[in-house]
């Protein structure tokens, strides 16, 4: 499986990842997450050089992992600095691969490719108000037997809510109301207004009158590899400069194999900020909305396809998906730099070891 491997992907939630070890698949590679004693997120493969038993499975002492097999301790740079066998010499080759972690905007964010090319202001700013006490946040995190291209297909898709979703976010008019698909920089926008209607109930129970007209709106955006920022909300259609109730949600992929994927979800609303209640209606969608209807259907999805390439069987294709199908071929655009780079770097070296 080809991944994009230069750029930033989520490892975890911030409060995912304490002095317990974390075990996470990352772009097909097993990746143990803890915090030092001073609070700092630490990210290492999960697998000791020795007979490859999970580190995960060891414990922590201080800051340093001890493999719960033969007991060799490794630092949190991933390098082996206590073998308690023999004459306690440490072999030149045990060591772990560490990664650059990066914590921000209540994520822990990792950098799978080069470590030298790790630019922390390559993560996105447009999370930035999750850290804005203007924004209240629910957050979760659902791990998925699906391909990531298959839930950033659906996530891209505004009309399905219309159907899988039609308890929560029915709203006939979002069908017919022009659907606008266009590129702004590097992301893909999908975008639907519905104007002078009665809210869905997303919003309908928010308002100070349910039967209130306001004008609705959903704009999806994606960037590579799986990073979308869902703005939704209503305002009334009789003022259209109120600031009406806003959410802007994160919805983060990390592909963990070629048919599993790690999902982060971020909801950040302006409005009812100190509301418990709303914060309960939030995570009981979250449960059902994701949990069971969402994956449940891209699961079956996914098994009905095994792991044939959604385009080798030819899916007719309806005007609901022209965000989706733009979002995958500017990915593959850039998985195909990619291997281009590497093949270069590749030969350029071999020419060095044969000079």
């Amino acid at each position: 499986m080809r991944y994009l491997r230069n750029t930033w992907y989520v490892a975890a939630l911030d409060i995912e990842v304490g002095r317990e070890m974390l075990s996470r698949m990352i772009l097909g590679e097993a990746v143990m997450l803890y915090r030092k004693l001073d609070g700092t997120a630490v990210a290492v493969i999960d697998r000791c050089p020795h007979r490859f038993a999970p580190l995960s499975m060891g414990k922590l002492i201080g800051n340093n992992v001890q493999c719960g097999y033969h007991g060799l301790q490794f630092d949190c740079s991933g390098k082996c600095v206590v073998n308690p066998h023999g004459d306690g010499k440490i072999p030149r080759a045990a060591q772990v691969k560490s990664f650059p972690l990066v914590e921000r905007y209540g994520m822990l964010w990792i950098w799978m490719g080069d470590a030298d090319l790790a630019d922390a202001e390559l993560i996105p700013a447009y999370y930035s108000h999750f850290d804005s006490p203007d924004w209240k946040t629910v957050r979760g995190h659902s791990f998925q037997e699906a391909n990531y291209q298959l839930i950033a297909d659906n996530l891209l898709d505004l009309s399905h809510d219309q159907f899988l979703h039609a308890n929560y976010h029915r709203k006939d008019a979002f069908l017919t109301t022009p659907h606008e698909v266009f590129v702004d920089g590097t992301a893909v926008v999908s975008r639907r207004q519905v104007l002078n209607s009665i809210a869905s109930d997303a919003f309908a129970g928010n308002l100070p009158d349910p039967k209130l007209l306001v004008d609705q709106w959903k704009i999806m955006r994606w960037e590579a590899p799986g990073y979308f920022l869902l703005d939704l909300g209503v305002r009334p259609s009789n003022d259209p400069q109120a600031p009406g109730l806003c959410k802007r949600n994160a919805h983060i992929l990390t592909p963990a194999t070629e048919t599993s994927t790690n999902y982060y979800f971020i909801n950040a609303r302006n409005y009812q900020r100190d509301d418990e209640k709303v914060d309960a209606q939030i995570r009981e969608w979250q449960r059902i909305g994701f949990g069971e209807q969402d994956k449940p259907m891209i699961e079956a999805i996914q098994r009905g396809m095994g792991k044939q390439d959604l385009f080798d069987l030819n899916p007719i294709l309806l005007s609901v998906d022209g965000a989706a199908v733009r979002a995958r071929r500017h990915l593959e655009k850039l998985l195909k730099a990619q291997d281009e780079h590497e093949m270069q770097a590749t030969l350029a070296q071999s020419a060095i070891t044969h000079a």
